[in-house]
């Protein structure tokens, strides 16, 4: 079973992409910062975050597109996905990411102001608040296609 659940803070705004083709799909890349539950005695000034590289396909990367801003307290349930690439220089390089499978958030809206986040749980003014289900499929305001890539 490949299952991950992280909860953390984005440390910026997603970087959308759209793929190519007939029928374009949303890619969203963005880097959580979450907090290790405990330090070790020996290295009290060491980082207390990892910071975990997420890729949310389709819808899910247009309701990071729409709703996920730096800063936003989040909690993203998926699968680890490893891959590699050849860059410019010819040197393979080796990734890890989390790829998304649901995406929620982690605090009220309130809660994010006075923590100096973005926004949390309530959607813009005007716009129903966003929710996702626990089957893995999120409710999106109208106007988002409804159709999941996931394999």
């Amino acid at each position: 079973m490949n299952k991950v659940i992280l909860m953390g803070r984005l440390t910026r705004d997603p970087d959308v992409r759209y793929s190519q083709g007939n029928e374009p799909m949303a890619v969203a890349r963005y880097t959580l910062a979450v907090d290790r539950r405990f330090a070790r005695r020996d290295q009290q000034d060491a980082q207390t975050a990892d910071f975990i590289g997420i890729v949310a396909f389709g819808r899910a990367g247009e309701f990071a597109e729409k709703y996920l801003k730096k800063g936003t307290k989040v909690i993203v349930t998926g699968r680890i996905q490893t891959g590699s690439y050849t860059n410019k220089d010819g040197v393979k390089v080796y990734t890890t990411d989390v790829v998304a499978e649901d995406q929620e958030f982690a605090e009220s809206k309130n809660a994010a102001s006075s923590n100096g986040g973005s926004f949390g749980g309530v959607a813009p003014q005007g716009e129903p608040a966003p929710s996702a289900a626990g089957d893995g499929f999120m409710n999106i305001p109208d106007g988002i296609d409804e159709e999941l890539p996931f394999n």
